[in-house]
Order: C-alpha cells, then structure tokens, then sequence
C-alpha cells in the first residue's frame, strides 16, 4: 500500500495488480478483488473513512449556465464528454468501534443506469448492507436518498438508524409539495417522498450545528436545497463532508460565484458555498466532495480575487 500524507492509504493499483494477478491465477483470490484497487480510506478522528462509490452520473453542461464554454471545458477536462458532465457519485462510509454510518445512500436502481452501484461498492469495503448502523442524509435528492428503499419496498440497511435535517424533512415531506413544483418535477418529487416514507417514524431530525453523532457536526449549507447540510468530522483539522454544496472543484473552486442549475436557491448557495471555502482555507481543512473525480479529497488555497485552488491528496 502507498501512504500519502498523515494516515491517508490507497492501494498502489500497479503493484496490487501484479500481486493480485498471481492469487487469481492460484484460486487463492476472487476476480472481484481487483475492484479493491479503487478502494481509498484513511482515519479521521474517530473514525475510518472510506470512500465509496454509487457509479457516475451524467448531466448536460448546461447545469453549468454562467460558464464561458471554452473555459468550462478546460476546467472539466475529462469529465466533459459527448456535451455532458460525467460527475462520480461518492457515498461516504465512516467506521468506529461503536459504529457503522454511511453518508447518503445514492440512488438505487430508479434513476440513471450508470448509478446505484453503492451496495457492490461497500461489499468490496467488506461491509454488508445489514451491518450499517447509521445512515445520515446531506439531503435528499435522488442520487442521495433513493438507494434508500428497494423494489420490494423494503429498507435496503434493515437494521439502521436514519438521520436528517428538519428543514429538509419538512420540505420533503409536505403533502402538497409537488403541486408547487415544476411539472417536470413530478417524477423526482413523488419518487422522493415514497422513499422517505419508509423512514416516517424511523427518522431522527437535527437542526444545523447539531452534533448528529459524536464527532460530527451538521454545517448549513443550505441553497442546493432548502435544508442541504454539509458535515465536520472531528480530528487533526477537521473535515468537511460537502454533499453538494461545491459540485465540482475545478468549477466552483475557480468560480464560486458561477450557479448551478440544479441549486434551489442560487444565492443561498453561492454564499454558503464561499462560506465553506473560507472555512477550509482559514482552518486548513480537508475537503470531501460527493461528485469529484475520486477519491474526492483535497485541500483549498486561495488563489486571489475571491478564487480558490484545489488540491487533491
């Protein structure tokens, strides 16, 4: 394995391979373990955090309507494909002796084709769906809450606790949401509130600022949606699980005033996304983004006039 940094592993993919090939060859090692180079943890606090992965999903560049095209493709690099934005999907599995948690569910089987692969994603983190204690929403669009509950109907983690913040449950769950929504909504909204109401009576509400679990600290982050919440773990400098309030780094990074199409309230988000910036940049935390290029870890430095640089590990 390669160390990079303080207590960060990921496997040096070339030298597991070549090991890894060998076993296969003698029966002593399953094909299946050669997704295990893509696996990426370390320690935080309390806490083993390993990164894992629901697929990738793919949007059109228009969810980016402020960018200079030229620019935005520069920005994105690969990820910019065939006019799309090909954003990973990065669910966030934290271990403790006490617990289990796993920051959002991703999508399931209900919403893009190249998603939902969380469940494959934690048995190579060699966790089983029934062994999750905690689940702990950023919030609770599709990608996020839909690996929530299976076709069956059934809780996908049977034996968890689940947790979300109060505004987002309220706005969620209201009865008449979807009569004030876009019609083109419809779909996502009802999909949504069937998924959540699985967890009526089951779920626990915290409010920002609220330590949802010992060492970690719900941050408001509303804007994405009305009660998106970003989350601070303890240790070292601390690290701050973004959920979506900073889609991608090369893009909001470079522009955190640029919007996003799929921001409800666009100023709200502009400004508690600078609002985490300034957060890492001053106390020199590490950042953990939903959607970024995997792992999805790095730090922030400024880069003058109101701009950011990311540094992934």
């Amino acid at each position: 394995m390669l160390n990079i940094g303080r207590n960060y592993v990921v496997v040096d993919r070339r030298k597991f391979l070549a090991g890894a090939a060998a076993l296969v060859a003698t029966g002593l090692l399953s094909k299946n373990a050669f997704a295990l180079a893509e696996q990426y943890w370390f320690e935080q606090g309390a806490y083993t955090v390993t990164v894992v992965s629901d697929g990738e999903l793919v949007l059109p560049l228009a969810v980016f309507p402020d960018a200079n095209p030229e620019e935005l493709a520069k920005l994105l690099g690969e990820m910019a494909k065939d006019n799309n934005f090909h954003a990973q999907a990065n669910p966030i599995l934290l271990e403790s002796d006490a617990d289990t948690i796993l920051i959002d569910t991703g999508s399931g089987s209900g919403y893009q084709p190249t998603a939902g692969k969380v469940i494959e994603s934690l048995k190579l983190a060699d966790v089983e769906a029934e062994a999750v204690t905690k689940v702990i929403f950023t919030h609770a669009h599709p990608d996020h809450c839909w690996g929530t509950v299976g076709a069956d109907g059934k809780l996908i983690f049977p034996n968890a606790s689940f947790f979300m913040a109060e505004t987002e449950w309220n706005f969620w769950t209201a009865k008449d949401l979807a009569s004030k929504m876009p019609s083109a909504m419809e779909g996502m909204v009802k999909g949504t509130q069937a998924q959540l109401a699985a967890l009526d009576g089951k779920i626990k509400l915290f409010k920002p600022g609220a330590e949802v679990v010992p060492g970690i600290i719900a941050i408001d982050t509303a804007g994405h949606t009305p009660g998106h919440v970003s989350f601070e773990l303890a240790g070292d400098d601390g690290l701050i699980i973004t959920g979506d309030a900073i889609i991608n780094p090369n893009v909001f990074f470079a522009h955190p005033e640029w919007k996003f199409a799929y921001d409800a309230d666009s100023d709200t988000a502009v400004k508690n996304r600078r609002k985490l910036l300034e957060m890492a940049s001053e106390g020199k935390k590490r950042l953990l983004g939903f959607h970024w290029p995997y792992p999805g870890v790095g730090h922030v430095e400024e880069g003058g006039e109101g701009k950011y640089r990311y540094v992934p590990v």
